[in-house]
């Protein structure tokens, strides 16, 4: 099995998180690549650095306008007066509807860095620092190099892309996510492969995914999460969001009560693995968060490591070309142990 990642995704080291009222440390820690590596290495799986591939898999995907954005906004937070924040960090933000199949919007009409940074990073999970662009883009570029390897024959690839990406909608970040990993491997999938499904497992709901693909019937999106009636990301991942114009039909979204094991959420999986048959995927991008596991600091679902390894078997039995792409996952000290489970599952069945 072959896996990607960057050393330039550690880089990403932010600082802020708004929980609950109060600024807490962050918690995507660039630790959990080194634990997610380890876990690699026991599977005997090194993985190869992805090659850089220029802006256009990216913008297949996202508005230029927000392109620029992520890539120049350091330089110019840095024009602010000398008692501005260490990071990029947004304090307005503009009126959204919630509507799932609201589509991207306009460029902001905001010129300066202080009104785009409310327009274009939705919430204040997503401050960006000094590296924060190059982890964001050698993230993106280890998603592609995974979708490339499985176009050229591959059973299964590994994509360990940090920082995450399923909340991150074609012109927003949010969700610790600032590009969407998974959809650009998606779009980059769809030039070899006729219909793609992506399964998201991350204990949040992939709304950015859904958004991005909501009125396509080439791309089928399944969503497993907790139930965003209380949960991130709040405003999307009901169930009775199916698409929009073709792609009515197109999105699946299962969300589970709080507290829910193994039980519900084989439920759900067996229900998702047959959307996915049903539809005729001729390949498949796992969106794969460790966030649902009992011990997250910020989840809200009661899987264990052991669970992991059902997702993976699960998974491997669709029998399709396969690509997992990195989600979330923060209680570091077991998310090694989620990616081996899952790693065993997928390779032994």
């Amino acid at each position: 099995m072959r896996a990607f990642y960057h050393p330039d995704q550690a880089l990403h080291d932010p600082q802020q998180y708004l929980r609950f009222g109060r600024v807490v440390a962050a918690k995507d820690l660039p630790e959990r690549t080194t634990r997610l590596l380890d876990a690699l290495d026991r599977h005997g799986i090194r993985p190869e650095h992805p090659v850089e591939c220029g802006l256009d898999p990216v913008l297949a995907v996202h508005a230029e306008g927000f392109v620029d954005f992520l890539r120049t906004a350091w330089d110019e937070w840095q024009t602010l007066p000398p008692e501005r924040g260490p990071e990029v960090w947004p304090a307005t933000f503009p009126y959204w509807s919630g509507r799932p199949d609201a589509g991207t919007r306009p460029p902001s009409r905001a010129t300066g860095i202080l009104g785009r940074l409310g327009w274009y990073l939705g919430d204040m999970s997503v401050p960006m620092g000094p590296d924060a662009w190059r982890s964001v883009l050698r993230s993106a570029e280890t998603a592609v190099a995974g979708a490339d390897a499985l176009c050229g024959g591959e059973a299964a690839v590994f994509a360990l892309c940090r920082p995450s990406g399923h909340h991150a909608r074609t012109d927003r970040a949010s969700g610790f996510c600032y590009l969407n990993n998974a959809a650009i491997a998606a779009q980059r999938l769809r030039e070899r492969f006729a219909r793609v499904a992506v399964l998201d497992v991350d204990v949040h709901h992939g709304d950015g995914t859904q958004q991005v693909f909501y009125d396509r019937d080439d791309v089928l999106t399944v969503s497993i999460h907790g139930d965003p009636a209380d949960f991130y990301p709040f405003y999307t991942g009901f169930a009775d969001e199916r698409g929009h114009g073709a792609g009515e039909g197109a999105n699946l979204n299962l969300p589970l009560p709080p507290g829910a094991a193994w039980p519900q959420f084989e439920a759900a999986l067996t229900t998702a693995t047959a959307a996915i048959r049903n539809f005729g995927a001729d390949a498949l991008v796992v969106a794969l968060g460790y966030d649902a596991h009992e011990a997250d600091p910020i989840g809200i679902l009661k899987l264990t490591s052991a669970d992991f390894r059902r997702v993976g078997a699960a998974v491997r039995a669709l029998g399709r070309p396969t690509l997992i792409v990195q989600e979330g996952g923060y209680a570091v000290e077991v998310i090694g142990d989620c990616l081996d489970a899952f790693l065993t599952g997928l390779q032994d069945g």
